[in-house]
């Protein structure tokens, strides 16, 4: 009989910790209010595939956030300075140690560009780091200079979050 008590508290515990889970977990309501449609520049501007590699998932997790908090997500990424160099399919001049997350960043682009998300490779930089326009991951269209975009998504209501 004691044995049985046990057996229901733990199946009681299972049902019951998803609901206790969701009810304690935050959101971002207060923000959100009155927001359909979250209009984001993200302007990515690093040297670094595992730090890029973080940021990408990130901001899927943000476009999931969105999505679940029913805000109708409009983002594009702006990849310019050295991070064009990792949007790259050409990775001779990459060090081999970066090759793991150089993958992981490919899939989060596909990943990205599935959901809808817009992304943009600046001219200037893939001019000045030696980058063929041509290598950039696929879904990454070619732009002539991302300071021109910035300036006219910011002109149209979008909000600039700059990944350095």
């Amino acid at each position: 009989m004691m044995k049985m008590k046990y057996v229901l508290l733990l199946l009681l515990g299972m049902i019951l910790f998803p609901f206790a889970t969701l009810a304690g977990q935050p959101d971002d309501a207060a923000a959100l209010e009155g927001v359909e449609r979250g209009k984001v520049v993200f302007d990515i501007n690093n040297s670094s595939a595992s730090s890029l590699n973080l940021y990408l998932a990130v901001i899927r997790e943000t476009h999931d956030d969105l999505v679940r908090q029913g805000v109708e997500p409009d983002i594009l990424l702006a990849f310019r300075g050295p991070a064009v160099t990792l949007v790259s399919t050409d990775r001779e001049r990459l060090d081999l140690t970066d090759f793991d997350a150089l993958d992981q960043i490919a899939d989060h682009i596909a990943d990205l560009e599935m959901l809808g998300v817009r992304m943009e490779g600046c001219g200037v930089a893939t001019r000045l780091f030696q980058v063929d326009n041509q290598t950039l991951l696929d879904g990454i269209e070619p732009v002539g200079n991302t300071f021109v975009s910035l300036i006219g998504y910011q002109a149209r209501g979008y909000a600039v979050i700059p990944i350095y």
